[in-house]
């Protein structure tokens, strides 16, 4: 049983990166296109009739909103999925200290400073536990600050 758990962990360790990275990708070709499709559409009303300004604008539109849509769906993603740990939910407190597999890289976030909470310095890093933030000092792993239902959906 063990041993399926860990080979679960494993395997989402992998994919998850991966998902993730194919993802910027495709965010980042949306974006080409968008600028490639705005460039037609400036050259169009320099040069072109009405026709080609229209046609254009709308494929300039199209492919501006399809990377709004990407960004978007980036954003929710890494909100609310990728997170889940292979190990059940465990109510951290300050002056805890973590095993090296709950503040392992995979689970360590980058900071946003929309979160409303001050930025990690030196050996600090905040990790994603369930909806919980955690600010953690990675080399003993002691919980430094808990921020408890950081992540929850419904606040």
């Amino acid at each position: 049983m063990k041993s399926r758990i860990l080979t679960a962990g494993l395997i989402a360790a992998i994919i998850i990166p991966a998902a993730a990275q194919a993802q910027t990708r495709e965010i980042e070709r949306d974006r080409r296109e968008a600028r490639e499709e705005r460039q037609e559409y400036r050259d169009a009303q320099r040069y072109g009739d009405r026709d080609d300004i229209r046609e254009e604008r709308r494929e300039y539109r199209d492919a501006r909103d399809d990377y709004r849509d990407e960004v978007r769906d980036w954003r929710r993603d890494t909100r609310y999925q990728n997170y889940r740990a292979p190990f059940r939910y465990q109510q951290f407190r300050e002056g805890s200290t973590l095993r090296p597999n709950y503040y392992a890289p995979n689970y360590r976030m980058n900071y946003d400073r929309r979160w409303g909470i001050p930025q990690a310095r030196g050996n600090l890093t905040y990790v994603r536990h369930y909806d919980d933030l955690l600010l953690v000092n990675q080399r003993n792993g002691r919980v430094v600050k808990v921020y408890r239902g950081h992540f929850d959906r419904r606040r």
